[in-house]
């Protein structure tokens, strides 16, 4: 059991039937009244944001939600296939399980899977990934009074911000939270 006056960023709970992870939190204490704690909320299942405020009395189920290391295989239609590390099970993801960040993950890449008692819901990749430049603009000379970026398409397909400095062919880090180009990749 977890109380409302114990929510810290990243605690999971169980309320109404929904599992809910909490994004922020604050204490409030007003002059007259009693003390709340006002949220925001995510549904881990469907992806939806709630802002609620709870007493801090109140009292939820904990949930445990399940990350299992898994390697992306390959794609097959609308099915994305996973194998865990370490029994060598395969399975089956539906596209609309993957999340947004999905589009930086090529085969072979180690992944978490979360589920919530036996049922996958998601899919986290890691949190920066190296990835080639498969195709870009050059970068035009002289053109460097501000920070200049252009769009670059990154061998998985997905399309970043990268400064005109960046060629075709070079190995860039992206951080696959915000999508952003970080640097040139060290390998």
């Amino acid at each position: 059991m977890v109380t409302a006056g114990d929510f810290r960023n990243g605690v999971t709970f169980e309320m109404d039937g929904q599992v809910l992870q909490i994004i922020e939190f604050q204490h409030v204490k007003p002059g007259k009244g009693a003390a709340f704690v006002r949220t925001k909320c995510r549904n881990v299942i469907t992806g939806s944001v709630i802002e609620r405020t709870f007493n801090p009395s109140d009292k939820f189920e904990s949930a445990f939600v399940e990350r299992r290391e898994m390697e992306y295989l390959y794609q097959e239609g609308d099915l994305y296939y996973f194998m865990d590390c370490e029994t060598y099970e395969q399975i089956p993801l539906n596209a609309d399980k993957l999340s947004d960040a999905f589009k930086f993950v090529k085969e072979n890449m180690v992944c978490k899977v979360l589920s919530y008692k036996g049922n996958v819901f998601g899919l986290e990749p890691p949190n920066f990934v190296d990835l080639v430049v498969a195709e870009t603009e050059p970068g035009v000379r002289g053109d460097t009074a501000t920070n200049v970026t252009k769009p670059a398409t990154l061998e998985t397909g997905a399309v970043v911000r990268v400064p005109i400095f960046i060629n075709e062919g070079e190995k860039i880090r992206v951080d696959t939270r915000t999508g952003e180009y970080l640097e040139r990749s060290k390998e």
